[in-house]
């Protein structure tokens, strides 16, 4: 399995991202090519910086004077909405036809995307308001999103499986923001976070920025200690400080994991348990939903005979170690359980990849799962096919069957053009 490390040591941000994609091979006409096509105005400036003896690659955002377009669509928008007057930052709405429009893989599209929305919703929930009334400020800047597009298509280019992430160094001190100045890390970076292994060295600057905070979790990185791997190539991406004593610049690792796909399928996930027999069973439905919405890998409810001959649940969650604590609390404070068990165990996971069919009422993912490369199994996404059953009025049953013939088709005339 090819699989990727993003050492953090000295923080993230978006040009360091760059940089490092460009110092591990991503080509720079790719990156060039995505700035054009997003028509912004804007170019990159790659230069090599020495970051305290290490040798690294530099990438700046520059914008021409008057150049970027998507300042017109904003405040037009702002207007609309409000009667006229300045808009203070471009809306998710502005960003998502900005990438609509641009000529990017579909993959880097939908990873850009996330990272936006991702940042939207970290920002909505500081503000206690809607994500569509969310304006943009600092990441809605022209390289800002020139940072997040072409790190989406050099992380896609770079064709790893997995995406893995040290813990962060966040830096100290405070940092100016559009509603004033705050303590590092900035809120909506703190809030992207949430889960992820953090510290501070004590360097008095903003390591981690929210655009790079927003990279990591549309790449949906894990985070560990650096993986057993063989390395093939590292990319160093130079910051813009140099603080004493530390290189400011982020390091990644691309090669091929040294665990073979039966040790790499091993996982281990956190298992809370817990049995009631006093709850309304209409509220262990609503704390069903809310943990798996909050992170839980799985949550199923069984029947159980308790003392004194009461029929109570046994509530059970399956977790990864990063949400135990957080779910643990959610538990207590929704039902009125008294303890909770809490254990480890190992569990053996098949590779799963989601496969875009066509069918003859849009588009349709399929899960794939795999053992050591062969296909064990597959199954259309239900939610995919219950929206095209709702939308065409349809049976359930007849997407699903021409979702299932669609993806065995495209398997058959795949494993054809590969012995062509």
């Amino acid at each position: 399995m090819r699989v990727a490390y993003i050492e953090c040591f000295s923080g993230i941000s978006g040009d360091m991202m760059l940089g490092a994609l460009l110092d591990a091979g991503v080509s720079a006409e790719l990156l060039r090519s995505t700035v054009v096509s997003l028509d912004l105005g804007a170019e990159l400036r790659i230069t090599r910086a020495d970051r305290s003896g290490i040798c690294a690659t530099k990438v700046d955002v520059v914008v021409v004077e008057g150049g970027d377009h998507l300042v017109q669509d904003a405040a037009r928008e702002h207007a609309q909405s409000h009667g006229g007057g300045h808009s203070h930052g471009r809306t998710l709405r502005v960003i998502r036809n900005l990438l609509q429009r641009a000529a990017i893989p579909e993959a880097a599209r939908e990873t850009s995307l996330r990272a936006f929305e991702l940042l939207g919703e970290a920002e909505a929930r500081i503000h206690n308001v809607p994500i569509e009334a969310i304006h943009f400020h600092e990441v809605g800047a022209v390289d800002s999103i020139v940072d997040i597009v072409c790190a989406a298509v050099g992380c896609h280019a770079l064709q790893v499986d997995a995406w893995i992430c040290s813990p962060l160094n966040v830096g100290s001190g405070t940092v100016a923001c559009a509603h004033g100045s705050f303590p590092v890390p900035a809120p909506a970076t703190l809030e992207l976070l949430r889960d992820a292994p953090i510290y501070s060295s004590g360097i008095n600057a903003e390591l981690v920025t929210p655009t790079g905070a927003a990279v990591l979790r549309a790449l949906d990185c894990r985070f560990s200690a650096f993986p057993a791997m063989q390395v093939e190539r590292v990319g160093y991406g130079a910051g813009t400080r140099n603080p004493s004593g530390t290189p400011n610049v982020l390091r990644i690792s691309v090669g091929e994991s040294a665990l073979s796909v039966a040790e790499d399928s091993f996982q281990t996930v956190t298992v809370l348990e817990t049995t009631i027999d006093d709850l309304n069973p209409q509220i262990l439905g609503y704390v069903s939903e809310r943990l798996l919405a909050e992170g839980a890998l799985d949550v199923f409810i069984l029947p159980a005979q308790m003392k004194k001959n009461r029929p109570g649940s046994l509530l059970t969650v399956l977790c990864d170690r990063l949400h135990a604590a957080r779910l643990r609390e959610m538990i207590f404070r929704e039902t009125s359980t008294m303890g909770i068990r809490m254990r480890e165990e190992r569990r053996e996971c098949l590779v799963r990849e989601i496969v875009r069919v066509a069918t003859p009422w849009g588009e349709v993912g399929v899960k794939e799962a795999r053992l050591g490369g062969a296909v064990m199994s597959f199954a259309p996404e239900y939610e995919d096919c219950r929206r095209i059953a709702e939308a065409h009025s349809i049976p359930l049953k007849q997407v699903q069957q021409a979702a299932a013939q669609a993806y065995l088709e495209q398997r058959q005339t795949a494993a054809k053009s590969q012995v062509a």
